[in-house]
């Protein structure tokens, strides 16, 4: 499942930029959906560790199905996501994605426990694990180096940006050196790593957003997660946005910036996710980023226009 020793011809196929599903489509031979799992982590900028109050952006009931739902075991929560995951799509094999707060915020034999007991559900082919890039020692990297030799591992690091200033600003607890750390060790172990990049972020323009691309792809990322900025309700954000402080982006503004991020990425880069959305119960805007399939045809139709596609311009 590594994004750099399975390259497929996805513009042959008529894409303009290497989708997620299609390249889960090409290297497994079918459907593959992602199944969250809540393993109760919290967060080294909730618990008082490196900050307290999390992100400023950050609910995560909102950007998690699990933290939505009564909590289970590992294998319960799969077997009911697995349920109403058929409920939508014919699918017979799904990844187990460790998704909200830092799933590798533990004692590595916690970890363990919790990571094999995933990858023992028959149904399970792929692993996902999201984490913050300060929350990876050498224990750890040598933990999932060890489950990448017994099954496709993704590891998504929160990069969200490479501006200080901007993971000042949310509270992030760290600086971008210590992404480029986590990326200088992680590299080469045999996982794919994939990076979360957030455009919108208070005080950056453009070419900043863009900056944070050409970063991730100079890091080694074999994947990128895009997401706008959007507010939620019960965090500062909320209170940002209300106050007029902050303003979110508008449709225009984002798609015309993904498609610039898009023509900087090299052609064997994944693209996971274009956009981040959030249940109507919680969310305070962007409205428009409830829509996903008219972001994504949004998207399309401008790289038409544009006679573009993701690699025109990497170096």
């Amino acid at each position: 499942m590594i994004c750099r020793d399975k390259q497929f011809d996805w513009r042959a196929d008529g894409l303009r930029y290497y989708t997620y599903n299609y390249f889960l489509r090409r290297a497994f031979g079918h459907r593959v959906q992602r199944v969250s799992v809540d393993a109760g982590f919290t967060c080294p900028n909730v618990d008082g560790t490196v900050a307290l109050g999390g992100c400023t952006f950050c609910d995560n009931r909102s950007f998690s199905p699990s933290r939505r739902l009564p909590k289970g075991g590992i294998l319960k929560q799969i077997d009911e996501g697995i349920r109403r995951l058929k409920t939508r799509y014919k699918c017979d094999h799904f990844t187990a994605y460790f998704q909200p707060a830092t799933n590798t915020y533990a004692p590595v034999d916690e970890l363990r426990e919790l990571y094999f007991e995933a990858i023992s559900h028959p149904q399970v082919v792929a692993l996902s694990i999201g984490t913050r890039p300060d929350c990876v020692p050498d224990d750890v990297l040598n933990l999932l180096t060890e489950l990448a030799s017994r099954i496709p591992l993704t590891v998504e690091y929160g990069m969200q940006t490479m501006h200080d200033a901007s993971l000042h600003w949310m509270n992030r607890g760290h600086d971008h050196d210590v992404t480029v750390d986590a990326m200088e060790r992680s590299v080469g172990r045999g996982f794919e790593l994939c990076a979360h990049i957030m455009l919108g972020l208070p005080g950056e323009t453009k070419s900043m957003m863009l900056d944070s691309g050409r970063e991730a792809v100079r890091l080694g990322f074999d994947a990128v997660k895009i997401h706008n900025l959007y507010a939620v309700k019960h965090t500062p954000l909320a209170d940002q946005v209300a106050r007029g402080e902050v303003q979110l982006m508008s449709m225009r503004d984002y798609i015309d910036t993904v498609v610039e991020f898009l023509e900087l990425l090299p052609e064997h880069m994944v693209v996971e996710r274009i956009s981040g959305e959030a249940p109507p119960v919680y969310l305070i805007g962007p409205s428009w980023c409830l829509d996903k399939p008219a972001i994504i045809k949004a998207l399309d139709e401008e790289m038409v226009r544009r006679d573009t596609w993701q690699g025109k311009y990497s170096a």
